[in-house]
């Protein structure tokens, strides 16, 4: 199971949550059948959801990422809660474009360079908070940073990855969200500059056999980090059939006798998990009843 862990440095000016989100990134490519540019794009996605995710007080807040860009992968969605269950789906699964020139997968193209990025934060309130910026590289990493420089003034630094198998099986996956605390100081931000200079890629670091302290130890080198909390991470839908039926009957009574009269079964199926939900005749009438009787 996927894990992350949180820290903060001996002095308190800066804190960073790290994930190996390997097998978050499977469960998403196994579901969704992805391929190799579409699974980075998505992988990184989910990896920061649960990074952003991660400061949640509760386990009923959540954080709804969405990226809307000119790529062709189109509409990409992911949510974590504070239970630290994600779930995601793209558009479009199947995305074939050239490498970069570095012979690395190019996200930004898949995604898009032209685009928005949403942030939607649920913590229980009356009404969620919506931020949102213009996509910086569509590199996903790069625009989760600006997204924090520019809606919530906080100095970030995000790095994400995902290593795909010539297979298209997952291989690694993981990242880290570093941020500088009120009361950092400049001694401080210099010292993470120098460290982040030599930090390898998120992935190299667990192609290594390395866990998620070494990752702590190599970015937070010389501040003394103390762990602040830990916790198991997972690829987990909440879809459910009494979500759907909710679902059924928000769209009206008229429409719904049009379904039942039309079809012998409906089937409806979960864009996230793929989950498939059946409804017959008797099912719909059902419904339909108990809009009636309301």
């Amino acid at each position: 199971m996927a894990k992350l862990v949180r820290a903060i440095s001996e002095m308190g000016g800066v804190v960073i949550s790290v994930i190996d989100s390997t097998d978050i990134v499977k469960r998403m490519e196994e579901i969704h059948q992805t391929s190799a540019v579409v699974s980075a794009a998505l992988g990184r996605m989910l990896t920061a959801s649960q990074l952003m995710a991660s400061t949640l007080k509760n386990d009923t807040d959540s954080v709804t990422l969405r990226i809307k860009a000119d790529g062709p992968t189109g509409l990409i969605t992911v949510a974590c809660n504070g239970q630290g269950h994600c779930k995601g789906f793209v558009e479009n699964n199947i995305v074939e474009i050239p490498l970069r020139s570095d012979g690395k997968l190019d996200v930004g193209g898949a995604v898009g360079h032209n685009g928005q990025l949403y942030v939607v934060k649920d913590l229980g309130m009356k009404e969620p908070y919506v931020g949102s910026i213009p996509l910086v590289s569509g590199e996903i990493a790069e625009d989760i940073t600006a997204y924090y420089a520019y809606s919530e003034q906080i100095p970030t630094v995000c790095a994400l990855g995902v290593l795909v198998n010539p297979d298209l099986s997952i291989k690694r996956a993981g990242g880290y969200l570093l941020q500088l605390l009120p009361g950092a100081t400049d001694e401080e931000i210099t010292m993470i500059e120098n460290n982040i200079k030599n930090v390898p890629s998120i992935t190299a670091f667990f192609e290594d056999n390395k866990t998620v302290y070494d990752v702590i130890d190599t970015v937070m080198a010389g501040f003394n980090p103390n762990v602040l909390d830990e916790h198991q991470v997972k690829y987990k839908c909440d879809c459910s059939r009494e979500r759907v039926q909710r679902a059924l009957i928000s769209i009206g009574l008229k429409d719904l006798e049009m379904l039942r009269d039309e079809e012998e079964q409906i089937e409806l199926g979960c864009q996230y998990c793929d989950a498939k939900y059946y409804f017959t005749k008797k099912d719909l009438d059902n419904l339909i009843k108990s809009i009636k009787n309301q």
